[in-house]
């Protein structure tokens, strides 16, 4: 397991010899968060960097499970000295803190109603050699595991000529995710998993791809969740485990449902953590180090 410290926010070298200049915000942003990892003693254990390309374009497809798999997942690229390009939703980047700072990391916004526009955007990206982040199930799966996956991944490595590397991130749900309250807790265990890239075939179609990436995935999850070192402390714990598992999380049907609520805007919202309610959590979390 790796803790992240403030040696590591210091490190010079913690971007390569050579960073490019254009992605000082990026940088920052990145030691920002390993400032948060360190006071909050998140427990990471990340495998499969490797497989990150140290050059040329590549596209990352994980599952998504939390609102910060994104940090998480960045983690895995870091040691190949790689900066990762997400796609997110448009109403991220014109929100009034969080949307100077994703343009300035050159994230690429998606609208929903006009995609077209961020797959054209996205592929000129990795034919330029960027790294893309993609969450190819389009949102938090509620079920915990693999939903059904979007064809956009897929076409966009056909399209550039690139490998997709299948992801898993597994543990950062305990802290935030869709229809649960925040719970800003120390000592978080978060597993970050990189597979074997999948390199289009000659000919291949783009659904056959993501077949293959869906797979990767799977079982890229179910080694996170096996190998995971936490347990919940007791049945009121048991939410952040699939059901498969024992866990009281929506199965995959019922997650389903909840989606298409979601989508016409008829779910019912769970409670939230009042906001001086957190900073009370977050408080009470930094004097008990």
């Amino acid at each position: 397991m790796y803790t992240a410290s403030l040696r590591d926010v210091i490190r010079r070298d913690l971007f390569g010899p050579s960073p490019d200049p254009r992605d000082r915000p990026y940088r920052f942003v990145i030691r920002v968060c390993l400032v948060v990892f360190t006071a909050f003693g998140f427990r990471f254990d990340v495998r499969g960097q490797e497989h990150v390309p140290t050059t040329g374009g590549a596209v990352i497809a994980s599952n998504h499970v939390s609102y910060f798999d994104f940090t998480y997942l960045g983690l895995g690229a870091l040691p190949q000295h790689r900066l990762v390009r997400f796609m997110a939703k448009a109403s991220v980047f014109g929100h009034w803190f969080a949307g100077p700072f994703m343009r300035a990391m050159q994230h690429i916004p998606v609208d929903r109603t006009a995609g077209a526009a961020a797959f054209d955007v996205a592929v000129e990206a990795l034919k330029d050699g960027q790294v893309v982040g993609v969450f190819p199930e389009a949102t938090i799966s509620s079920s915990f595991t693999v939903k059904d996956l979007k064809a956009g991944a897929a076409r966009m490595a056909v399209q550039a000529g690139v490998p997709i590397i299948p992801a898993a991130v597994w543990g950062g749900h305990r802290i935030a995710t869709k229809g649960h309250s925040v719970v800003l807790r120390r000592g978080v265990a978060v597993t970050v998993l990189l597979g074997e890239p999948i390199v289009p075939e000659p000919g291949e179609r783009a659904q056959s791809i993501l077949r293959r990436t869906k797979v990767a995935m799977e079982a890229l999850l179910a080694e996170a969740q096996a190998g995971y070192p936490d347990v919940p402390a007791g049945d009121d714990d048991r939410w952040w485990q699939p059901a498969h598992l024992g866990g009281t999380a929506p199965t995959p049907e019922q997650a389903h449902e909840l989606d298409v609520h979601d989508v016409r805007g008829t779910a019912v919202k769970g409670p939230r953590t009042s906001l001086p309610a957190r900073a009370k959590h977050l408080l009470g979390s930094l004097r008990r180090r």
